[in-house]
């Protein structure tokens, strides 16, 4: 039997320079062929942690990623069939590492698609909400999380990592400061690599040192 909580899962990608979210096309009612966050209800007898995994598997077909509780949203209009409590949860993922697997494999959805965050269609219930209260966390958290490096390849140029900050900030940053900044930090390693497969002139490869970011946050 199901209860009367679900799960809201907001994950997101970086790809093309763009901050991107996952949606589903429902294919049931209410709001039957909307786009919304993949969710589902909640099992009576299922805990929490296990219902995650399997509503975010059934919704996306992805396995084994790291979700993160964000908030409960209870609101009286927010579901047409009466006050059903949700909780959210946030993901970071890295786009080549799920880009061949995102299908749901469930019959409550159509289909699982890569939104640009700042190009949304209209969503079902209070979905557009909560992903704006997970970006404004996201926003918050920037100096001190891993965010922007848990959206790159573990091997990134300095232009990469200056698209994923303007992503998650929402605004155009001065080049010159900001790789200045991310110097001073000293949590960057420069790699003796290059991209490769680029038509423009090659840029240098850089990665993340966890244990000087760990010991900075400290």
């Amino acid at each position: 039997m199901l209860s009367h909580f679900t799960v809201d899962c907001v994950i997101y990608t970086f790809h093309e320079a763009q901050l991107k979210i996952l949606l589903t096309e429902r294919n049931e009612y209410p709001y039957k062929g909307w786009w919304a966050l993949p969710g589902f209800f909640i099992e009576k007898d299922e805990e929490m942690e296990d219902a995650v995994k399997r509503i975010s598997y059934e919704n996306t077909g992805l396995k084994d990623i790291y979700l993160e509780q964000l908030a409960a949203f209870a609101g009286v209009k927010r579901h047409p069939e009466g006050r059903i409590l949700t909780v959210a949860y946030v993901a970071l993922v890295r786009y080549e590492n799920v880009k061949n697997k995102v299908k749901p494999v469930t019959s409550y959805m159509k289909q699982a698609k890569w939104y640009p965050i700042n190009n949304l269609p209209d969503l079902a219930f209070d979905h557009r909400e909560i992903i704006q209260l997970s970006v404004e966390k996201l926003k918050k958290r920037l100096s001190y999380s891993l965010a922007p490096f848990e959206l790159l390849p573990e091997k990134f140029t300095l232009t990469q990592l200056q698209q994923v900050y303007e992503a998650l900030l929402g605004e155009t940053l001065d080049k010159r400061n900001f790789r200045k900044k991310m110097n001073n930090l000293g949590y960057l390693k420069e790699l003796d690599e290059f991209q490769t497969g680029v038509s423009y002139r090659a840029a240098r490869l850089y990665k993340l040192d966890r244990r000087k970011f760990q010991k900075l946050i400290e």
